[in-house]
């Protein structure tokens, strides 16, 4: 996708609960059949996240429709100067995918006052600063809802705005110890672990994304806008359900390697194969009795020791035994092939390059191929959310830092080049 093809960022006018419906918009697409256009076209975002929290959700309204631009500092998004084959890391890229991007300085007056007016134009204001960071710029959200009361703020954070943990400085793995993630993560005997990937800081991304759609459905009923704020802590808590289980039941949530969290499942866990791992777990009881009659032992479904989930529980070093001898002797595939054809759950563990090539996630158009400028081909995921009736196209390159601050000035502002050689002179534009 160029630039030329981002969404239009022109917004419709304010509809309220009981208005018509507008007339079906599907252009058609040459093939007799209609496409939608994104269900957040003609929304405009201000995103000034950095890293992966805020940016994600950028992304997510990107990919939805939304006229996203991304404001960046005169030394840019963090992210971009991790160190990459060829500058930024494949990471930036990602993050920042059909997002067009201008350069504002926000220490100084004019830039200040640039955003200002940015706002009063936009539908959402993205960011996840510190608590008080933008208030000490002297942009916080009593400024920006004062400059647009139709305004969505959506403020990612780590331990919330408020609260005697507000200041502590956040990052995904020290979030996955605060909240005791990392103590039920690993093996019973050995340290707590991290998850081996960054999952709490997409996890407060969606989350972030649901209260901004949440909040925009709010302003189409009664036109104000609203403050939405997400803590990656309060998001962490949710995914410790299993173990809080465990908690609330037995007093204790120990750490259970590939175990299922609450110890209440068996088998349920990850096995050797000939070339590798594959996970296995038995919900249901029919689950064990087809996965029995995968391994040619329908008889254990019937045994009296391991016929429901309770006793196999009880007898669980035996029933992890049994399917070790099973697995360890047939490739991955054929495990999984014959959990397909029998019905029980079970899964390869896969490599990161098995997951990138991955056929099914191709097909269903997940992954594209984008020339990178600066970088290179690299596999671009799309947003994992679905509108039916909008294709998944191509997500467009990330913009090198401050492409199109003329542009959007001009476009959103109605500067002339004099006004934008202006805010140069005056260090507004970085």
């Amino acid at each position: 996708m160029s630039m030329s093809e981002l969404p239009d960022s022109r917004r419709p006018p304010f509809s309220g609960p009981n208005q018509a419906p507008s007339r079906d918009p599907r252009p058609e697409n040459g093939s007799g059949r209609s496409e939608l256009p994104g269900p957040l076209t003609g929304v405009r975002v201000l995103d000034l996240g950095q890293v992966y929290q805020g940016p994600y959700c950028g992304v997510l309204l990107a990919h939805a429709g939304a006229d996203v631009i991304k404001v960046e500092a005169p030394d840019g998004d963090p992210l971009r100067h991790v160190r990459g084959k060829g500058g930024s890391p494949p990471s930036f890229y990602m993050m920042n995918t059909d997002k067009r991007t201008i350069c504002l300085d926000l220490k100084t007056e004019a830039g200040r006052q640039v955003l200002l007016e940015l706002v009063q134009q936009a539908d959402i204001l993205l960011e996840n600063f510190a608590p008080g960071a933008l208030d000490r710029l002297g942009v916080g959200v009593e400024t920006v809802m004062a400059a647009n009361p139709r305004l969505i703020h959506a403020s990612g954070t780590g331990y919330g705005r408020s609260g005697p943990e507000r200041d502590q400085l956040a990052m995904d793995i020290t979030v996955q110890a605060w909240t005791g993630v990392m103590s039920v993560t690993g093996w019973p005997e050995g340290p707590p672990l991290k998850a081996g990937t960054a999952y709490i800081d997409f996890l407060s991304g969606i989350h972030l994304y649901a209260a901004i759609v949440t909040a925009l459905y709010e302003r189409e009923r009664t036109g104000r806008g609203r403050v939405v704020e997400v803590a990656m802590a309060e998001s962490a808590y949710w995914t410790l359900m299993s173990s809080l289980s465990g908690w609330f039941q037995n007093g204790e949530a120990p750490r259970m390697g590939n175990k299922q969290a609450a110890n209440g499942l068996s088998p349920y866990d990850v096995y050797p194969c000939a070339d590798g791992y594959v996970a296995i777990l038995c919900v249901l009881d029919r689950h064990w009795a087809a996965l029995c009659t995968a391994m040619g032992r329908p008889e254990l479904a019937a045994d009296e020791r391991y016929d429901r989930n309770g006793r196999r529980v009880a007898a669980m070093a035996e029933v992890d035994a049994i399917v070790t001898a099973w697995t360890s002797t047939l490739p991955r595939v054929e495990v999984v092939d014959l959990a397909k054809q029998h019905g029980f759950p079970a899964a390869p563990v896969r490599t990161v390059g098995e997951v990138v090539a991955d056929p099914h996630l191709r097909e269903r158009e997940l992954l594209h191929e984008v020339d990178q400028p600066g970088f290179g081909p690299i596999t671009m995921p799309r947003s994992p959310l679905l509108f039916e009736g909008t294709p998944r196209r191509p997500p467009s390159p990330a913009r090198t830092l401050g492409a199109d601050t003329d542009a959007v000035l001009g476009e959103v502002l109605g500067y002339d080049a004099t006004r934008i050689a202006e805010l140069r002179r005056e260090g507004a534009l970085g």
